[in-house]
């Protein structure tokens, strides 16, 4: 079922691709990076292929991508600098995300915030997300914007890339980079089960304060 649909959307990567051009790449980068994942590992080895093929150049593929990352990041941005906060106060104890947890993230982008985002561009999953909270934290836009633009840069060049040297086994590279998300995945779940842990301690002592 998994592997049905990401051929269909594959399939449908392509089609944009190939009627858009240059257009499509920035309209599904921006797709992608405004919390809706959609696999940037299809899209730009693909816009490498067009590389390949002579229809497109790569660094054009790569700021068209760059550009579309940052389009589809402002948004993701705006809606969780002025709903993130609220959501977070509102249901916070049943996302398991305290105020403690919210000051940390202020001062983690505060001193942090341009390698966390430049960082986070260049990681499959955690790309689609960051802006959120970038957003959350309230990071300067100024630097919210040239971090996400280099980082993007970046990742659709390299994956671009790839997909012009591979040429017409570009979708060979789709196994890869989905074995590299199955890593991503177990670690997050690591990451979850010990924040989950972490959190049910600190209401515990909370608890055991007040009594």
């Amino acid at each position: 079922m998994f592997e049905k649909l990401i051929a269909m959307v594959a399939s449908w990567i392509i089609l944009v691709i190939s009627t858009l051009g240059y257009g499509g790449v920035a309209l599904l980068m921006a797709i992608e990076s405004a919390c809706i994942p959609l696999p940037s590992e299809i899209i730009m080895p693909f816009a490498g292929y067009l590389v390949y093929t002579g229809e497109l150049t790569l660094w054009g593929v790569a700021l068209a991508g760059a550009v579309g990352c940052v389009i589809g990041s402002i948004p993701a941005y705006y809606l969780g600098m002025y709903g993130g906060r609220p959501l977070v106060h509102k249901y916070g104890k049943w996302l398991l995300i305290s105020h403690h947890d919210l000051a940390l993230a202020d001062r983690w982008f505060e001193k942090h915030g341009e390698i966390t985002i430049f960082i986070g561009r260049l990681l499959p999953a955690v790309r689609t997300f960051i802006a959120f909270p970038a957003g959350i934290a309230r990071m300067n836009m100024g630097k919210f914007i040239f971090y996400t633009f280099t980082g993007s840069v970046l990742w659709c060049g390299l994956l671009a890339y790839a997909g012009m040297k591979f040429g017409q086994h570009w979708d060979q590279l789709k196994v890869y980079f989905h074995e590299f998300h199955i890593v991503l995945v177990i670690a997050g779940v690591i990451f979850l089960v010990w924040y989950v842990r972490r959190h049910l301690k600190a209401v515990q002592r909370v608890h055991q304060h007040h009594d």
